[in-house]
């Protein structure tokens, strides 16, 4: 023993797996590439939302805009402090439906979870449309293809989150960051000219159809409101941060709620100082970087990084939907292969389904933005909605210090969302919304009907109470065979050790055959008796299925052992007759007998 020294506890090292430890989980950083794309690049669309809902009531209803801005940011910051709460109190994730479920009860927890699901749909579908567009946008020969390439940034964004949520996040890391200093810049360089460097696209005639009223004014707030999904991803996906998870989602939400509110007024500002109004074949967006950059290299660069992160906001759906669905499974409300995991920290499911039913969705609507924005953003204003309200009657409910207050700050946010969420359903019903009215229902019967299923399942088998003793019955274990091997010593030494009884069952149709194998088994002589089965029709497994039929009519437990041949080498498989598990199938679904699988590998 060396003096001076500790004794120290050996302890075997054994090395981690994939998605074991803290290595693929997000960082604070690694979080805010990963689910806040989705609300960071909202800044193309929800100022441009705001003129365009504006511009009815005449150029110089304009404007409006900036005190528009500044309300949605207000109330952009009551949800980030919301979701640093709801963050708090569900760890868990699960965001709005997690509130729901706990504070206003069973119904309101299935319309946010439908509400989040079609939301995180859209969102995959929105952000690649508006990517392909912009794409096109610059690149006139790929007019024509946007579906396709839909399709295939769909497929990109599917293959990176299979691999797990940190690689994504860490792909992401750059464009995300390229993005904001992007926006930035704009707004730095654009607010110190003194006027705007270069004009863009061309002008349209504008003739002002409505007076500048209330309903116009709902109108922008509702539709610049589309700025704000996203913002409870994070919530969603508390449980892929490091640890501590709280303390980094709250961080990630901040610092969510900082930049992109910086990036909507600032850029607010500019439309309002230079009466930036929609012109033919640009964004208000490029507008506003032209008039900061002028139309050199900086203008074509800071376009294409948007397009880029409009296609990629997708991934925000592919951090938060998946963990919802888990949560959903893990409540019996989805089959519960929503909550299997793989290796790394992925539900590989969740993965899956969201990328199949955005890619049905962009097929059914070729990929057109403009249809699918009419169900934009309707869903998330519902979720914020009941997130809010549950928040509310939590406080009430346990009443820490500072109750009050928080209690006002949620019951705020809820009002203004329910406001929101009523102005967009009630504007854009016909235009597709009423979609939305009729899915979400119909998802929200699909979880009660499946929770329904899983509680008479639990019924029948008496969980949580307590069985009487097991019962010992004599047992028989049979062992289908095809001739004297090394398989069959393996499977009859694996059948011994099993039951009581142990009987071989041989299926032949040729007698001379049946001879043979009789002599090979007595010269073995295994202590095991052989029961040969006649099969005039050549069939191998109908007679053993009568067999063990007549076997279990007398109430014996009995075992049925399933030798499989098994090659070291994938390439070999093919080469393996089947039977056995055919025989395993047809075995499990004509009669009630335990049915177990002996692979025997092979060095090949």
């Amino acid at each position: 023993m060396a003096f001076g020294l500790a004794r120290r506890q050996l302890r075997p090292r054994v090395p981690l797996r994939p998605g074991e430890g803290e290595r693929d989980h997000l960082t604070s950083l690694e979080g805010l590439a990963a689910l806040s794309l989705d609300a960071l690049s909202s800044v193309a669309y929800g100022p441009e939302a705001i003129v365009l809902a504006l511009v009815v009531a005449g150029s110089s209803a304009v404007s409006a805009t900036l005190p528009i801005t500044l309300v949605i940011t207000a109330l952009l910051a009551v949800l980030v402090v919301s979701y640093g709460q709801v963050i708090a109190v569900h760890p868990d994730g699960g965001g709005a439906y997690a509130v729901a479920k706990k504070d206003l009860g069973r119904r309101a927890s299935l319309l946010a979870a439908a509400s989040l699901v079609v939301d995180y749909v859209l969102t995959v579908a929105v952000s690649l449309a508006a990517g392909a567009d912009a794409l096109v946008s610059a690149f006139p020969k790929l007019a024509g293809d946007n579906l396709a390439v839909c399709l295939l940034g769909l497929a990109v964004l599917t293959l990176v989150n299979l691999r797990g949520v940190t690689e994504s996040a860490r792909l992401l890391m750059l464009p995300t960051l390229l993005f904001i200093v992007s926006i930035v810049g704009v707004i730095v360089v654009g607010l110190a000219r003194p006027h705007p460097a270069a004009m863009v696209g061309t002008p349209e005639p504008l003739h002002a159809t409505e007076a500048l009223s209330v309903l116009v004014l709902l109108k922008a707030f509702s539709s610049g409101c589309s700025a704000l999904t996203g913002v409870e991803a994070i919530a969603n996906a508390v449980p892929t941060f490091r640890s501590p998870r709280v303390k980094r989602a709250q961080h990630t939400e901040l610092m969510l709620g900082g930049l992109l509110g910086v990036m909507l007024i600032g850029l607010a500002v500019m439309i309002h100082r230079d009466s930036v109004v929609p012109r033919g074949g640009v964004t208000v967006l490029a507008q506003l970087t032209a008039g900061a950059f002028g139309t050199g290299w900086a203008y074509y660069a800071t376009n294409v990084v948007v397009t880029v992160v409009l296609g990629l906001a997708a991934n925000t759906s592919f951090g938060g939907l998946p963990v919802l669905m888990s949560l959903l499974a893990r409540d019996n409300r989805l089959p519960h292969l929503f909550g299997l995991r793989a290796e790394r920290p992925v539900y590989r499911w969740g993965v899956g389904v969201l990328a199949v039913t955005a890619g049905l969705l962009l097929i059914a609507v070729d990929a057109d933005t403009h249809r699918l924005i009419p169900l934009f953003a309707i869903g998330v204003f519902i979720g914020f909605t009941l997130s809010q309200g549950g928040l509310v009657r939590h406080w009430r409910r346990e009443r820490p210090p500072g109750w009050r207050r928080r209690a006002m700050i949620n019951g705020t946010g809820a009002v203004l969302t329910t406001i929101a969420a009523c102005v967009l359903l009630g504007t854009k019903f016909l235009a597709g919304a009423w979609i939305v009215v009729v899915t979400v229902p119909l998802m929200m019967l699909l979880f009660s009907r499946i929770e329904r299923y899983y509680t008479a399942v639990g019924a029948e088998l008496e969980l949580g109470r307590i069985p009487g003793p097991p019962a010992r019955m004599h047992s028989l274990v049979i062992v289908p065979l095809g001739q004297v091997s090394k398989v069959a010593q393996h499977a009859l030494t694996a059948a011994l050790a099993m039951g009581d009884e142990v009987v071989a069952v041989v299926v032949h149709h040729d007698p001379a055959k049946s001879r043979a194998l009789i002599d090979a088994w007595d010269r073995w002589d295994p202590g095991v008796r052989l029961q040969v089965l006649d099969s005039p029709h050549r069939s191998l497994v109908q007679p053993v299925v009568d067999y063990v039929r007549v076997a279990a009519a007398d109430g014996r437990q009995v075992a049925v052992l399933i030798p499989e041949i098994e090659p070291r080498s994938r390439r070999y498989k093919i080469l393996q007759n089947q039977r056995g598990i055919l025989l395993a199938t047809v075995l499990r679904a004509r009669t009630d007998v335990v049915v177990c699988m002996l692979p025997h590998r092979l060095d090949l």
